[in-house]
């Protein structure tokens, strides 16, 4: 069996490490690698497909900028090349990126079965693009891998009870990463010299590994927020004021997120570096001691390392974190995100295994795709 896999942003690389590694262990499958160039990244050098022990890609498309539209009409034409080329017996497409959509389409238009992991997704706010994207490729995949019991639920909604499409949950490929690289975390070069000599001070001691004083790790990069002017202040203002009264915070700071914020004048007084890589992201969530973001994926990291988590966002795709208390939603309001994030500092949160498949997705998807069901 030929699978063609269809990745065009960072995060897509590291939820199709898994799966790759889980291919490369079966006999009878062969995977094919295309990486549309969505999202231009200085940071996917060699070292970082060596770190994540995975090929380079097969197929380079190089495609990224302009509107939506045009950057997946340009990608849909060329996929439609490569897969008229290779003759999959499957595509695989990953999350909701215009990438996926690409993909999705392309494989449909000529009757290639696609596979779409993190199916079933939803956060109900179609000023998403990314919600347009997961809605679409779902409707035109054959196998559809939902990681919760919430994503099959939203799909029988929808009517895929009737339809000869399979339906699966198979587990979150980002909880297989992250059990998998964790071992290979590292601290980020550039972290804050007060941070440092706390955890100078434990070493050697009880609580070796940990921060002497706790920490709060944040992210905030989605347009949403950045994009809109009382929300971005608004978050800025609680961010302070939870550095001043709750713990100090550190925000790896997206270079969007920082123009942002010098445009309006703002002025941001927690501790910042340089965007980290996936491997200084694990370590930071290892040590933090509460997680505030407004992205989805990190929303379920900080559940992988036993973190509470505050999002900053008016709805998530992840509702069972929410429903099982271990994530807050409290929008812009500055006032609700200081009060989160003092009563969830250091508030331990429990995985059982259960809620996202326990590291085994992988496994799972590819023998659902070896199986054909």
């Amino acid at each position: 069996m030929k699978i063609l896999t269809i990745i065009g942003a960072r995060p897509q690389f590291i939820k199709a490490s898994v799966v790759s590694k889980a291919i490369q262990a079966r006999e009878g499958i062969h995977e094919i690698l295309l990486h549309t160039g969505q999202h231009f990244d200085a940071n996917m050098s060699d070292v970082f497909f060596d770190q994540l022990g995975i090929p380079r890609p097969d197929v380079q498309l190089d495609i990224h900028g302009g509107s939506h539209g045009a950057m997946t009409g340009r990608m849909l034409e060329q996929i439609e090349a490569v897969i008229l080329s290779e003759k999959p017996d499957r595509v695989l497409v990953y999350g909701d990126t215009n990438s996926t959509l690409a993909g999705a389409l392309a494989a449909a238009k000529l009757h290639v079965p696609v596979a779409h992991v993190e199916a079933g997704l939803r956060s109900f706010n179609m000023r998403m693009p990314e919600e347009i994207n997961r809605i679409l490729t779902d409707q035109v995949s054959d196998f559809l891998f939902c990681p919760t019991g919430s994503a099959v639920h939203n799909l029988e909604r929808e009517g895929f009870g009737d339809k000869w499409a399979h339906v699966l949950k198979v587990g979150d490929v980002m909880q297989d990463a992250a059990l998998f690289f964790a071992q290979r975390a590292m601290r980020p070069s550039d972290l804050p010299e007060v941070l440092l000599r706390r955890q100078d001070q434990v070493e050697g001691g009880k609580e070796e590994g940990r921060l002497a004083n706790p920490f709060i790790l944040v992210t905030l990069h989605r347009a949403e927020n950045t994009d809109d002017p009382t929300r971005l202040a608004a978050i800025v203002k609680a961010l302070n004021a939870v550095h001043r009264d709750v713990a100090p915070v550190l925000l790896p700071l997206h270079p969007r997120t920082r123009a942002a914020i010098t445009r309006q004048g703002l002025e941001l007084l927690t501790h910042t570096i340089d965007p980290v890589g996936y491997f200084e992201m694990i370590w930071l969530l290892d040590h933090c001691d509460l997680v505030m973001t407004d992205s989805g994926g990190v929303q379920k990291e900080a559940f992988f390392f036993g973190k509470a988590c505050v999002t900053m966002r008016d709805q998530t795709e992840w509702v069972e974190l929410v429903e099982i208390g271990a994530n807050e939603l409290v929008g812009a309001d500055a006032s609700r995100i200081e009060q989160a994030a003092s009563r969830h500092l250091a508030r331990p949160v429990k995985d059982d295994g259960e809620l996202y498949g326990g590291g085994k997705a992988a496994e799972r998807i590819v023998e659902h795709l070896l199986q054909g069901a």
